[in-house]
């Protein structure tokens, strides 16, 4: 796929959306498997740890994707 611009009815659309939308899905299952273990109870701050969550998940499918 690669970093290159689609044009979807003449409008520019960046690979970085769907890499977004790719790693916002993986964090929710990602969240969803830790509530259902013990290691849920262990962490300390839901939001923070979301957030951080969801910036390791798209660091990862970009090096992966991102050269394709």
């Amino acid at each position: 796929m690669g970093l290159r611009e689609w044009s979807l009815g003449g409008v520019l659309l960046s690979p970085f959306l769907l890499y977004a939308l790719l790693a916002l899905l993986a964090t929710g299952l990602l969240r969803l498997g830790l509530q259902r273990t013990p290691l849920g109870r262990w962490i300390w701050h839901e939001a923070l740890f979301d957030c951080a969550l969801f910036v390791c998940v798209l660091a990862a499918v970009v090096a992966l994707l991102g050269r394709f």
